[in-house]
């Protein structure tokens, strides 16, 4: 049996990169995807891809910072598919303007907040009361290595996700038993928005090349979404599982 049979997961930011590839991913083992995505023909590509390959998967443009947005992205998911199980707040990313924090311009802050963290909880706030008429299921978010370690030259980014990380804690202990909530966090993936970033920016190159295991793809971060998405994971809440190539322990 595939491993998310009869479940049904909503990713944002799933048109393209980590997850394109976690959709991909969830598809074949199972489950129907919903990708809530801000950019429609890209995540309409995903929803596509996947139907070609015999999987189930409806896109709905999102976007993250949108409260209404959001909710309809939801209800959606429970009026096509009849529920959700799988909860992926995957939407977010820095720029090449993010500096340090005398440096970053003002603004660069409070675009990191609000996709990656008000993002963030704009999702969790709508789709775990669906995870809980559901009779649970799986809440997986999306900090960063930078928030485990100090990376000099992204502060905007580094706040966000640390508080993303923060509040993945904070959410697991208020939401068990039913609900679980972990987080990812990887290191520079190898998206097509990442090698330009990494091409652009000296300590990006550093960290891309402290590797220690080669440089991270986007299946890589699915391949530990599908295993927090599972029922494999069914004792693992509040955790925030580096996927870095060993960069936090280098």
């Amino acid at each position: 049996m595939a491993r998310l049979d009869g479940k049904v997961a909503l990713i944002t930011g799933g048109g393209t990169g980590i997850g394109r590839a976690t959709a991909q991913l969830f598809a074949q083992e199972g489950a129907r995807v919903v990708i809530a995505e801000i950019d429609a023909a890209s995540g309409e590509q995903t929803a596509h891809l996947i139907a070609q390959a015999g999987g189930t998967a409806l896109a709905v443009r999102t976007d993250v910072t949108d409260p209404d947005s959001v909710a309809a992205a939801i209800a959606t998911a429970e009026r096509e598919f009849g529920a959700l199980h799988v909860l992926h707040n995957n939407a977010g990313g820095s720029t090449l303007v993010d500096n340090t924090v005398v440096e970053a311009p003002i603004e660069e802050f409070w675009r990191a907040i609000k996709l990656d963290l008000f993002g963030t909880f704009l999702g969790c706030r709508f789709g775990i009361p669906a995870l809980q008429r559901a009779g649970g299921g799986s809440v997986i978010n999306m900090s960063s290595n930078v928030a485990l370690m100090g990376v000099p030259g992204r502060d905007c980014y580094t706040a966000a996700k640390g508080g993303v990380a923060s509040m993945t804690r904070s959410m697991a202990v208020e939401f068990a038993p039913r609900i679980r909530v972990n987080a990812i966090a990887p290191s520079a993936t190898m998206t097509d928005r990442v090698r330009k970033l990494v091409a652009g920016n000296t300590a990006l190159d550093k960290l891309a090349n402290s590797h220690l295991l080669g440089l991270i793809e986007a299946p890589d971060i699915a391949a530990m979404a599908l295993f927090l998405a599972s029922d494999e994971s069914r004792m693992v809440t509040g955790q925030v599982y580096p996927v870095d190539s060993g960069v936090t322990i280098s």
